[in-house]
């Protein structure tokens, strides 16, 4: 499958605080972002970002995904200041079906209503991933796109899996870390990136903006 992959900038850092000595902070409260850098052995502190998340009119899918990665890392960076540098996170992932952005449910109803949506058909998932040193404000940012395959599931195994609670904070309605699993077919692209973080991708920048890690 063809992936989106863009690259803005560099989050370069500034002659002081070596890069490699900087804290890690992940500027996001998602428990599945905080287990996969966890899992990929980074150390790193959290301070999540408060941003509106409203689309814009006109506004393209990748261009919202990446900009909401972009506002987040500026935001929790500007909270935090220049002193002591550190190097930010900032990641936002949208579910796309057509051309609808699906966004998280705001409650049971509304998870049935989005995950049947889904089911018998294949979505794309888009991350978008900025990183920035909090005492130059630059952002560097891709977005990474992903495909999901969902089989066929009737209305019954929807309200039984939306009962348990596990879709209503994520977006889409579903998680494919958890019991949501049962109802994908296929993934093509990053698996990390349809949970919420292209590992890949986002060590990558991490390299860039010059953390060192094993």
């Amino acid at each position: 499958m063809e992936r989106v992959d863009r690259t803005r900038g560099r989050a370069g850092v500034s002659e002081g605080t070596p890069a490699s000595d900087r804290t890690l902070v992940l500027g996001s409260s998602s428990p599945r972002r905080r287990e996969l850098l966890a899992r990929a052995g980074l150390a790193f502190e959290v301070a999540p970002a408060d941003i509106d998340e409203r689309a814009r009119p006109g506004e393209s899918p990748e261009t919202l995904a990446e900009r909401l990665a972009c506002e987040k890392a500026l935001a929790v960076a500007q909270r935090l200041g220049a002193t002591p540098p550190r190097i930010v996170l900032g990641a936002d992932t949208i579910v796309v079906l057509d051309r609808d952005v699906l966004g998280k449910p705001v409650d049971t109803r509304d998870a049935e209503r989005l995950l049947g949506r889904l089911v018998g058909r294949a979505h794309r998932v888009l991350t978008g991933v900025a990183v920035v040193a909090s005492d130059r404000l630059r952002p560097a940012s891709r977005v990474v796109e992903s495909r999901v395959v969902m089989r066929s599931a009737t209305s019954d195994e929807i309200s039984r899996y939306v009962a348990g609670g596990e879709p209503l904070d994520k977006a889409g309605a579903y998680a494919a870390q958890g019991a949501g699993r049962r109802f994908i077919e296929r993934i093509e692209g990053s698996e990390s990136n349809v949970i919420g973080l292209p590992l890949e991708e986002t060590l990558a920048l991490l390299r860039d903006a010059g953390l060192r890690f094993e």
